[in-house]
């Protein structure tokens, strides 16, 4: 009787737990988000005027296009194509330092950005570890912004208060460095092209 009690009582406890663990608690979270973080919890979602998605405000974006700026390199393609689909895959190349390839790749990296009479620090040069990274430090902003700038046939000085605006501070203020988010900037300068050939009468 004794152990039929044992295992009865295990058996109420592992079905509470799995009630709590299991359906109470995603599902209170879940609610919490969408009533009060919405558009955090979707993952941060962002739309062109169309309403139609281009990427995820947290996940680094590739960028080809000279009329872009362009993030941290990544050895995965977590998004293909400028604003295409995910495929849900994320992480470093684990190349240790002494690796030929990770020479390679960063020799050709620094040449092609020396080409672009660009600076190549080291969040341009180097991939991060998660592969999502969607910022870059505003150093290596202003180094593509001649570049940008030349591209759309608009001033540098127009370029720079959008740098500034989608510069986001220090986590908690105290940790990590600034950061410029990409696909926000990228997206407000299309805008702004978007806006100024429509005022001037012209297709967008």
């Amino acid at each position: 009787m004794f152990i039929i009690r044992e295992i009865t009582r295990a058996i109420r406890i592992t079905i509470l737990l799995w009630l709590v663990t299991a359906i109470i608690y995603p599902v209170a979270v879940l609610g919490v988000g969408q009533t009060f973080f919405k558009e955090k919890a979707d993952g941060s979602i962002m739309q062109n005027i169309q309403g139609e998605a281009i990427g995820s405000a947290l996940i680094g974006q590739q960028f080809r296009s000279e009329r872009y700026f362009q993030g941290r390199p990544s050895a995965v393609r977590y998004s293909q194509g400028k604003l295409g689909r995910p495929t849900g895959v994320s992480g470093g190349s684990n190349l240790a330092p002494s690796s030929p390839d990770l020479l390679n790749r960063v020799v050709e990296k620094s040449s092609e950005l020396s080409d672009e009479s660009i600076q190549p620090f080291a969040d341009i040069i180097y991939t991060s570890g998660s592969g999502l990274d969607p910022h870059i430090s505003v150093r290596t902003a202003q180094e593509q912004l001649e570049r940008v700038a030349r591209a759309r046939n608009i001033t540098r000085e127009e370029i720079v208060p959008f740098i500034k605006q989608y510069t986001e501070g220090r986590f908690l203020g105290i940790f990590g460095e600034p950061g410029v988010n990409i696909l926000k900037l990228n997206y407000a300068l299309d805008l702004q092209e978007i806006n100024r050939r429509q005022n001037l009468g012209l297709t967008p």
